[in-house]
């Protein structure tokens, strides 16, 4: 073959090469192209006034294991909170695996909760419940009854998880509170007033390690229930334990074991 016509072929080999090379990169350039030419197409990053995490816990009975829990927080796509809290419990002949979700927003500290389920299978009668909040228009929806109700907004009103978030916020921006109170919309569609008081401070071994922290009580009086929980200041105010009694009998007692943040595991 003559000189000439090896040199063209390596030109147009050449040429082809780079071209393969770029095409990989030739829609998102035409991506960045479509985006910075038009601002109305940027969006700002969400608020994250927490990181995503998974927390898990060991569920105690009279200091035996029974059970496993875990507490999440993710971040949808459009910004909105996936706030989720779930515990297996298994012992001697009772078995049974809660779930709790609550699809929420926050703002300016504020948790508005938009979409609430719960469900509960294992020993005894099984449950569901789920509900949707507007809390524009004051509307609470309950879906598996199919009923709508007025319900008003303006005091913050919390669903049956979300409530632990805002708490949880509460002690970030200020904890020298004696006491916080939650308006909660229960699973009925009723409205109480869940109180947190401050019970002390408390340095704690853990499973997953000492930790101190500060301690709150909430009682029900009406049901004789009583329940601890602690939250560790040096975990952006965690709740690290949570201990459960009724009529003077311990229900039940869950112990942080392990910690992961934004995907990484948090070690003691």
């Amino acid at each position: 073959m003559p000189l000439f016509l090896i040199m063209s072929t390596l030109v147009k080999y050449k040429k082809l090469f780079q071209i393969t090379l770029l095409l990989p990169f030739i829609p998102l350039l035409v991506f960045a192209k479509s985006v910075f030419a038009n601002p109305n197409n940027l969006q700002s990053i969400p608020n994250q006034p927490l990181p995503a995490f998974s927390a898990q816990y060991t569920v105690l009975h009279k200091s035996d294991p029974v059970g496993t829990a875990v507490r999440k927080l993710s971040y949808q796509a459009d910004g909105s909170v996936n706030y989720h809290y779930k515990t297996q419990v298994k012992w001697l002949v009772f078995s049974q695996t809660r779930s709790e979700t609550s699809i929420l927003t926050i703002n300016k500290n504020q948790v508005t909760p938009q979409h609430y389920t719960y469900t509960r299978e294992g020993t005894g009668k099984d449950k569901r419940y789920e509900w949707r909040y507007n809390a524009v228009e004051n509307k609470a929806e309950d879906i598996e009854r199919k009923r709508s109700h007025n319900i008003d907004f303006s005091n913050n009103l919390q669903d049956k998880l979300s409530y632990h978030l805002q708490h949880r916020l509460n002690l970030i921006a200020d904890a020298k509170q004696k006491s916080y109170i939650y308006s909660v919309i229960n699973t009925s569609g009723t409205i109480k007033d869940y109180t947190y008081q401050y019970d002390g401070e408390e340095e704690l071994i853990l499973p997953y390690g000492l930790v101190k922290t500060i301690r709150f009580k909430r009682e029900i009086k009406e049901k004789e229930r009583i329940t601890y929980a602690w939250f560790a200041p040096e975990l952006n105010y965690l709740l690290v334990k949570l201990y459960q009694t009724k009529a003077g009998n311990e229900q039940f007692e869950a112990q942080l074991s392990s910690l992961t943040i934004e995907g990484r595991s948090v070690k003691k």
